[in-house]
């Protein structure tokens, strides 16, 4: 039984493959995506800390993205 389901009447070759395929996609591009977001994130984070203590703290205060940013940021260092 299970292996008519593998084999799916002759067709489970391509249907099999096309899932491969696409899990392989889905993950190179989360995983670009990801590379990417962390390069922002340290771009950033460069950006907050030459900014002098009372800026960087304005900035930390009234944004979300950045203290998360900063959080996330300092437990990598």
């Amino acid at each position: 039984m299970i292996q008519n389901f593998l084999l799916m009447n002759g067709y489970g070759l391509f249907v099999w493959s096309s899932f491969i395929i696409t899990f392989i996609v889905c993950g190179l591009f989360y995983y670009k995506t990801y590379k990417t977001l962390k390069k922002y994130e340290r771009e950033f984070a460069k950006e907050i800390n030459e900014l002098s203590a009372e800026q960087k703290k304005l900035v930390v205060e009234n944004s979300k993205i950045a203290s998360q940013v900063l959080s996330s940021y300092s437990k990598t260092i």
